[in-house]
């Protein structure tokens, strides 16, 4: 299949749920961005579609601003409308790779238009690395499941039009048409867990472990795991329910489930309340399923997992959300709206965590018979530090809490779609 034919069928399969009109395209300079840029924007003369272009900046190479002025070049030789946008958020700490992929991922999503659909240059070989890295931390079904093609998040559509297209492919595409490309050096640099598997894959596919059988594979598991989560959520609609944001078990009934539904189930929890694109890491959960059980207490994934009375509850940790703070009726902790009335001439107010202040302002907050740590970190409207409102803490004040998560209900969420 062509490069051209690829996207074709991509975007194809995607107008048949969505309507596209407008396509912004992720350029990093790379031949995979390159190929994709030339290929949404012949697309998008032939079907009168918008298309523009977004390169990230992440500060971390000395090129990396030059090589962003040569994508606006290019953009621009093709009449294309492009923007570059910086991450000036590094410290030095933690995981760089998953840190600037996640900032990429926030900052696009901000600067696209909205309703716009996103273009994501990734491979069949980007897929098969991925599959690698993940089996060699020894993930499951879902993790080992095919890179997705298509998903919904902050209002756009995202693509990953080239997931059937091999890499080489993409490069003598472009050598065919002579368009040239930025090779990143780091692309190269074996410090990285992906350069280390995409070397490996060279390795392997003399044994007949190419991409093209990964892939097979990682078909194979997604339907595995379309299975197991048909059946989880059978499981859930008889052992949990929500509550003011919160997901609950009975806690009998959710240890009695086979191991594997049991941990979907927690995990699933965990990331809807938390709105987390992935769910934790199965040592990880592993543990805290081994430490709420033991202590009644423990946090995973910016959540707070408490056993009591018979339940499991999954809630939100309140050290998550503490410096979390929105304009109403702007959407809180990515899945709050608060409305209520106007505020008096000159007032500004804010949405933010109620916290153990804020609840010592709401004397009966016993009698809505919610945990203090769910309250803690429930939304509240502030005037300053003065608390105008706490529509689950016993508080309304003429306010309104509406939950709206963006993976939707708790139960059919468990579903991929």
């Amino acid at each position: 299949m062509t490069p051209e034919e690829a996207f074709g069928a991509a975007l194809a399969a995607a107008q048949t749920d969505h309507t596209i009109d407008n396509l912004v395209v992720a350029v990093s300079g790379g031949g995979d961005s390159m190929a994709l840029l030339h290929v949404a924007q012949a697309w998008g003369r032939t079907q009168g579609k918008a298309v523009s272009a977004l390169t990230v900046d992440h500060g971390l190479r000395d090129e990396a601003a030059t090589e962003a002025a040569r994508v606006a070049e290019i953009c621009a030789d093709l009449g294309v409308a492009h923007r570059t946008l910086d991450w000036p958020d590094w410290d030095g700490q933690g995981n760089l790779q998953a840190m600037a992929r996640a900032a990429r991922y926030d900052l696009i999503a901000d600067a696209a238009p909205a309703g716009a659909a996103i273009l994501i240059g990734h491979t069949m070989d980007d897929a098969a690395e991925t599959f690698l890295m993940r089996l060699a931390r020894g993930s499951g079904v879902d993790g080992l499941s095919r890179m997705r093609s298509t998903w919904t998040d902050r209002g756009h559509l995202w693509l990953r039009p080239f997931l059937t297209v091999r890499r080489a492919a993409l490069r003598d595409w472009l050598h065919d048409r002579e368009i040239g490309w930025i090779d990143d050096p780091t692309n190269d640099d074996t410090q990285y867990d992906r350069v280390r598997m995409r070397q490996a894959l060279d390795l392997l596919a003399p044994l007949g472990i190419d991409a093209e059988r990964l892939t097979m594979t990682a078909q194979a598991m997604t339907e595995a795991r379309q299975a197991l989560e048909h059946w989880a959520e059978q499981a859930a609609r008889g052992t949990a329910w929500t509550e003011a944001g919160d997901v609950v078990f009975d806690q009998a009934k959710v240890q009695a489930l086979p191991r594997e539904t049991h941990d979907r189930l927690i995990a699933h929890a965990i990331g809807w309340v938390a709105s987390a694109a992935y769910r934790p890491r199965r040592a990880a959960l592993i543990q805290a399923v081994r430490d709420v059980t033991e202590t009644g207490r423990a946090t995973l994934g910016g959540c707070l997992l408490t056993a009591k009375g018979g339940t499991l509850r999954v809630g939100r940790e309140p050290k998550a959300v503490t410096d979390l703070r929105v304009s109403p009726p702007s959407i809180w902790d990515n899945r709050w709206r608060l409305s209520g009335p106007d505020a008096p001439s000159g007032q500004v107010l804010a949405v933010r965590a109620l916290g153990a202040g804020g609840l010592s302002d709401c004397p009966d907050w016993r009698e809505t018979g919610l945990p203090r740590d769910t309250l803690l970190a429930s939304p509240a409207v502030f005037a300053g530090d003065r608390l105008v409102a706490a529509p689950l803490a016993g508080h309304p004040a003429g306010w309104r809490a509406e939950l709206c998560p963006p993976r939707g209900d708790f139960f059919t969420s468990l579903l991929s779609h």
